[in-house]
């Protein structure tokens, strides 16, 4: 009896369990800095250009035959050194010409350095070891901002034997850590702006109203007005008209819960997919890909007697097999509402990312997926 009981009150106990945690409440949304989610209008790098040449290299640059710009860059620098090379061929293959690319940093000062991203231009095979020579960086108005120079660093390498390689990442491309110096400033300043604008990175309607109501709760009613879903516009209190710095910390840190519609997205490159966390299924019966055609090809080798006038030839030989996969029932899936059973559903197809890619195009199709479909 007293076994009886205690398996009863144990079930009891279970039961009260379950019921309890289906009744939890979803966990909210982590609360974002607003720093990270807008960008304020008139604090934002600038993209500079330039073309340079890559010495020291082991062997590994342009070939001048080739890339006719190399010999050409190689000719005139050398001539402004003082080298006279009128009439002769040159045939060195430790120089590249490269594109070396920077985004220079809001309010950058004379003399800040940059980092620089180098790209080669001709055939050469690695930038791995050498030097770049000094190389103005212009913006889009053709002024120059930057100077760069210095040795790459290239993540990628390369290993051969006589009936081996091995390669792995891009050897033709590099970074030049603090390569670039700052030598003109973009003039800009904050200081008496009556209004400044906030960009939401991701526009949402949502959000820039929580967005709006949170910057208003921490400086007063009115400073902030959401004008559209990814502008919103903060008047300057009186006393931040000449504290425009002080006003952005003080914006920057007020947290902010953003609203993330249903979305799932899409690499039909990798096979990646990833589902948002408010992505909802209704219940729905599913198959997929029952039918299987394999092609398989065994070339065979015939090979003439000794001593004849025969040939050796190759002899395709291939095999077709089409058959259906029997186990392949209609699958139901049940109403998801959370991620975690949306997950199980989709899982319990046993399909592969690939065919999962088609089947939530037709979920999205019968309009049994409640979510946005987003292709990269």
């Amino acid at each position: 009896m007293q076994r009886s009981v205690g398996r009863m009150l144990a079930r009891f106990l279970c039961l009260t369990v379950v019921v309890v945690c289906a009744w939890l409440p979803v966990a909210a949304r982590a609360q974002i800095m607003l720093r990270d989610l807008v960008s304020i209008e008139g604090v934002r790098g600038n993209q500079l250009i330039g073309y340079g040449l890559f010495v020291g290299l082991q062997g590994s640059g342009d070939t001048l035959r080739n890339s006719q710009f190399t010999q050409q860059s190689l000719t005139a620098m050398l001539e402004r050194m003082g080298v006279n090379v009128n009439g002769l061929q040159l045939q060195t293959r430790n120089t590249a010409a490269v594109i070396v690319s920077a985004t220079l940093p809001p309010f950058a000062r004379q003399g800040t350095p940059v980092d620089v991203q180098v790209s080669s231009l001709g055939d050469a095979k690695s930038l791995n070891g050498g030097t770049l020579m000094v190389t103005p960086l212009m913006g889009a108005d053709g002024e120059v901002y930057a100077v760069a120079q210095g040795p790459v660093v290239v993540g990628g390498f390369e290993a051969a034997g006589a009936a081996q390689s091995v390669k792995q990442g891009v050897q033709t491309g590099g970074r030049v850590p603090g390569g670039a110096i700052v030598e003109r400033e973009v003039q800009n300043s904050l200081d008496g702006l009556s209004t400044l604008r906030l960009a939401l990175r991701t526009p949402d309607f949502t959000t820039a109203n929580r967005i709006e109501q949170a910057i208003n709760a921490q400086l007063g009613a009115g400073t902030a007005d959401a004008s559209d879903l990814g502008t919103v516009d903060v008047k300057v209190p009186p006393g931040y008209t000449h504290r425009i710095t002080a006003l952005l910390a003080r914006i920057e840190r007020i947290p902010v819960t953003p609203d993330v519609p249903a979305r799932v997205v899409i690499d039909e490159k990798s096979g990646t997919i990833v589902i948002g966390a408010d992505v909802k299924l209704d219940p729905v019966a599913i198959t997929h890909g029952n039918l299987v055609v394999r092609v398989t090809e065994t070339p065979q080798v015939s090979q003439p007697p000794a001593f004849s006038n025969g040939q050796t030839v190759v002899v395709p030989n291939t095999k077709v097999d089409v058959y259906d996969q029997a186990d392949k029932h209609l699958q139901v899936l049940q109403r998801a509402t959370t991620l975690q059973s949306l997950v199980d559903g989709l899982n319990a197809l046993g399909l592969g990312p690939r065919d999962l890619i088609q089947v939530l195009n037709a979920l999205k199709a019968s309009g049994a997926l409640h979510a946005a479909l987003e292709f990269i």
